[in-house]
């Protein structure tokens, strides 16, 4: 076979990897083990300032907001750190007083508590003792036979006596447990104030330990990075006082004792993934069974924690998140068995807001962009390979939810050129290959007349509100960043129209021999009607030469041609364009090769062969050479 007669070669429908390092990957890999295992061992020292460095993004926004109102940088970072100590001295004062207010009915409640707990057993082993009594009646067993040696000699008891403990000793127990919190909690402290002083020069030093090819980049990225992290932790403080203070009341009006330690530790308690809120129910809701003889108390303090979990859970964290934190569920459950595994109890606690950190840091360092695909719960695919995904799947509605995300921002055919008929051209090219059969070929020719019956309802123009990112969620990605937005094409009024253009089909949309062509013809078709012009959709076999014949061609002025793919000399679309030339003399032809690589249209010796009026790369230009054919068409139209 001739090599201008093989056609472009055809490659498969891949997906590039996340950035990651090439021939350095052993050593990244040995890095990251040296790294967590100086993680594990160094926890004494890494947990402090870890809490610093989050503390610091706690109250970076207060610290900004006294420098705005001239009171300094250090004077503003110790007034920071002061109301943060009084905060958690506060907390840890009322903590206490409430424990120590609920300590002398403890036995009280215990006594309660194992009271219903032997009820329910009564009741529910009642049964059980029925049935056993009655076997034991129908069976026969010999009594034990009694012992008749004589009894030994009574043991001699042995009392073990402690000595006093020393007032040394006493201090030693009363102390020790909480010299540790202490001293972490200066640290953490120290450490805040320096970070909090030295925000710039640590940045500076940053991207000098790691050097950058665009320092302007790099800079503003650090800066988002910090601004975005401040953010989701004091909403995320937020949301969980105010479930913490809901939660408070209701325990208060449903009669529980220290509602106010309950609501506290509700907010304490929710900043742990997952388990946090169970948690702060349990206790509470323990407690209300031990104060209550019945069991109305216990269900209203169940019901309130149930109704305040799901409000806040489904309601108020997707408003005030924007539907998002930036992890995905799988990576929240990974991190927090990691970071727990790691760091115990405290990793369990800072998991999301660390695997947040990696998160950022994978969005805004091309080498650490894995980290981002593994943890963050943007699509790991582009817009074009997630569309040719969803449609080889045959699922039309996850499709659609794609397309209605996209065309927040962008007019129809911008959403058909951009991604619709990318992902078709994957699929041709799969279909080329011999990889696709026809079942999938048809699942996919089905998929796409759904989606496109789907997208009806939206017109081919820039929305009227753009939507933008909520600020709580990270940067889009940059396949995301890169998707082109084009303008929509300028629609004509039915006054604007020529006479011969009223017609029923005007224009034409013939599909070309592929089989997934048609679906470019139905997508063109429906943009024509979304600017003002009408048009049918035809299957390449109505214009063979069987059955051009009988062609229905009253007040046709323009006929398109789409094709996805058009192999080696493209002698089938000359000889296709002479027979539309003899049936329709007067009509403009248009040939529409999706996507523009096709070398007809670089190729002026072919684009002469084949001898079609217009050639266009995509759905808005064939739009626009209709609309523009229209105006040229136009007469003066008596009023």
């Amino acid at each position: 076979m001739p090599d201008e007669a093989r056609g472009p070669d055809r490659q498969p429908a891949t997906v590039p990897p996340a950035e990651t390092p090439g021939l350095s990957g052993l050593l990244t890999l040995a890095v990251a083990v040296v790294v967590i295992a100086g993680l594990y061992l160094g926890q004494t020292v890494l947990i402090p300032i870890t809490l610093a460095v989050l503390l610091s993004f706690v109250l970076a926004p207060l610290v900004n907001l006294l420098r705005q109102i001239y009171l300094g940088r250090v004077p503003s970072v110790l007034v920071a750190v002061i109301l943060a100590l009084g905060v958690i001295l506060g907390v840890g004062g009322l903590l206490g007083t409430q424990v120590a207010a609920l300590a002398p009915n403890l036995p009280t409640y215990v006594t309660r508590i194992q009271g219903k707990i032997d009820s329910l057993q009564n009741v529910t082993l009642s049964q059980a003792n029925v049935l056993l009594h009655r076997l034991g009646q129908a069976t026969t067993s010999k009594p034990a036979e009694q012992s008749t040696s004589a009894p030994g000699p009574a043991p001699v008891p042995v009392i073990v006596r402690q000595p006093d403990p020393t007032p040394l000793e006493i201090a030693e127990k009363l102390i020790a447990p909480i010299v540790n919190p202490l001293a972490t909690m200066a640290i953490v402290l120290i450490v805040t104030i320096f970070i909090l002083l030295q925000r710039e020069d640590l940045r500076d030093r940053l991207i000098r330990l790691f050097g950058s090819s665009d320092l302007h980049r790099t800079t503003v990225a650090m800066n988002d990075a910090a601004r975005r992290l401040s953010r989701y932790f004091l909403t995320q403080l937020a949301v969980n006082a105010t479930f913490g203070l809901v939660t408070g009341i209701g325990l208060y009006f449903i009669g529980v004792p220290s509602a106010i330690l309950w609501g506290v530790l509700g907010t304490l308690l929710r900043f742990v993934p997952y388990i946090g809120a169970p948690l702060a129910a349990a206790l509470p809701i323990g407690l209300a069974a031990a104060v209550e003889p019945g069991w109305s108390m216990l269900l209203w303090a169940a019901g309130l924690y149930l109704v305040v979990d799901v409000l806040i859970g489904q309601a108020v964290e997707p408003l005030v998140y924007g539907h998002s934190t930036g992890l995905s569920p799988f990576s929240v459950v990974v991190s927090a068995t990691f970071w727990t595994w790691l760091w115990g109890p405290i990793g369990l606690i800072l998991s999301t807001p660390m695997t947040l950190c990696l998160v950022v840091l994978g969005r805004h360092v091309e080498r650490l962009e894995f980290l981002d695909v593994l943890l963050g719960d943007r699509p790991a695919l582009t817009p074009v390979e997630s569309f040719y995904q969803r449609m080889l799947a045959g699922d039309p509605d996850e499709a659609r939810e794609q397309a209605e995300v996209l065309l927040k921002d962008r007019p129809l055919s911008s959403y058909y050129d951009e991604v619709a008929l990318k992902g078709l051209q994957l699929a041709a090219n799969d279909r080329a290959r011999g990889v696709l059969t026809e079942g999938q070929l048809q699942r996919i020719r089905q998929s796409m007349q759904t989606l496109v019956d789907d997208l009806d309802e939206y017109d081919d123009a820039e929305p009227e509100t753009r939507e933008e990112l909520d600020d709580a969620t990270t940067a889009p990605s940059r396949a995301e960043q890169d998707l082109p937005r084009h303008p929509a094409p300028g629609p004509l009024a039915p006054n604007d129209l020529p006479a011969s253009w009223r017609g029923p089909a005007p224009v034409l949309c013939i599909a070309g021999r592929g089989p997934l062509d048609e679906a470019a013809s139905s997508m063109l078709a429906q943009l024509l009607h979304k600017n003002g012009i009408a048009a049918r959709v035809l299957r390449h076999d109505a214009v063979s030469r069987a059955h051009i014949g009988l062609l229905d061609v009253q007040g046709v002025q323009m006929v398109c041609l789409s094709y996805l793919e058009l192999a080696g000399t493209p002698s089938h679309v000359r000889y296709l364009l002479r027979r539309l030339r003899q049936r329709l003399p007067r009509a403009k032809l248009l040939v529409g090769l999706w996507p523009a690589e096709q070398q007809i249209l670089t190729d002026d010796r072919l684009r002469a062969a084949v001898g079609a009026d217009v050639y266009t790369a995509s759905l808005r230009e064939a739009v626009e050479a209709c609309l523009d054919t229209a105006r040229a068409d136009a007469e003066p139209i008596a009023a």
